[in-house]
């Protein structure tokens, strides 16, 4: 099947689907690759090639206007809307295609920088369940603090990798440490890595531990 335009509501529908690594019906694993604001699909899918995974299949969504939602992550989620939830729709409705593929949903792993983690992160929120897993590289659960998902659905053991600078002057650290509380409790497993510094980028570690995640999707070991 082709995978090259996204479905959902506007603003975001209709969107460009860039693709990379291997063809979606002969990979063993799939990742939804979400950019950041004011970024754009071409910028994220080239950390595809940086996670050395010929066997995967890397998908990358386009946010209309370069932005998923106007206001920033903590702000009431009835100011982001209906942006963020057409956005939401847009992740949601590519996992089910890439499962209509035949990817389980086991073996699909939601990554995002800054405004993308944030949405991936909330993406698996949302829809809980196991997932092959999240990565949110500079990004937290989204909405004021009286609305971030409490944690009481149940991932079932899905791997969750956090990683954000001390003083990273977008993503306050409280949240970040907040988003690993909730999905902790939701039974994730979680990995949370604080850098010294105030970078807002992707750094080698990050990297290094988003190979090792993937690496360990969909594979059976050796008896």
């Amino acid at each position: 099947m082709t995978i090259d335009k996204t479905r959902g509501a506007a603003p975001h529908a209709g969107q460009r689907i860039l693709s990379a690594g291997a063809p979606v019906e002969k990979a063993r694993a799939a990742v939804v690759m979400l950019h950041g604001r004011g970024a754009t699909a071409d910028d994220i899918i080239g950390l595809a090639d940086h996670l050395g995974q010929d066997d995967v299949a890397y998908f990358a969504p386009q946010a209309a206007g370069y932005a998923w939602y106007p206001q920033r992550f903590m702000q009431p989620t009835a100011l982001n809307q209906p942006y963020l939830g057409a956005a939401l729709d847009v992740v949601h409705n590519l996992v089910e295609d890439i499962v209509a593929a035949g990817i389980a949903r086991e073996r699909i792993v939601l990554l995002g920088f800054s405004q993308g983690a944030c949405l991936a992160l909330e993406a698996v929120a949302r829809k809980p369940g196991r997932y092959g897993g999240a990565v949110g590289l500079s990004g937290g659960l989204i909405g004021a603090d009286n609305e971030v998902w409490n944690g009481a659905d149940d991932l079932a053991g899905t791997p969750v990798l956090l990683g954000c600078a001390e003083l990273d002057a977008h993503i306050p650290l409280s949240r970040v440490q907040e988003t690993a509380a909730r999905f902790e409790k939701a039974g994730a497993g979680v990995t949370t890595r604080i850098y010294r510094g105030s970078a807002h980028g992707v750094n080698a570690d990050e990297i290094e531990l988003t190979t090792a995640l993937l690496s360990g999707i969909g594979k059976t070991a050796a008896v």
